[in-house]
């Protein structure tokens, strides 16, 4: 699975805290997915994307 974070991030941090194994903040201060989505690790990312206050985390298959 393929994770992206799109514009308009407001680096609240839940999906960094939800699964850092996906997720951190670029240089920029923003988040980004920094990896693909290992099978154990679908559920947090999915939950990280659920959990966002601003729904700019997108999953794919």
């Amino acid at each position: 699975m393929k994770a992206r974070v799109n514009d308009g991030c407001i680096s609240c941090g839940a999906c960094v805290a939800a699964c850092p194994e996906v997720f951190r903040f670029n240089d920029d201060g923003v988040a980004e997915a920094y990896t693909d989505v290992a099978s154990e690790d679908e559920e947090a990312a999915v939950e990280a994307r659920d959990n966002c206050p601003v729904a700019v985390i997108d999953i794919e298959e």
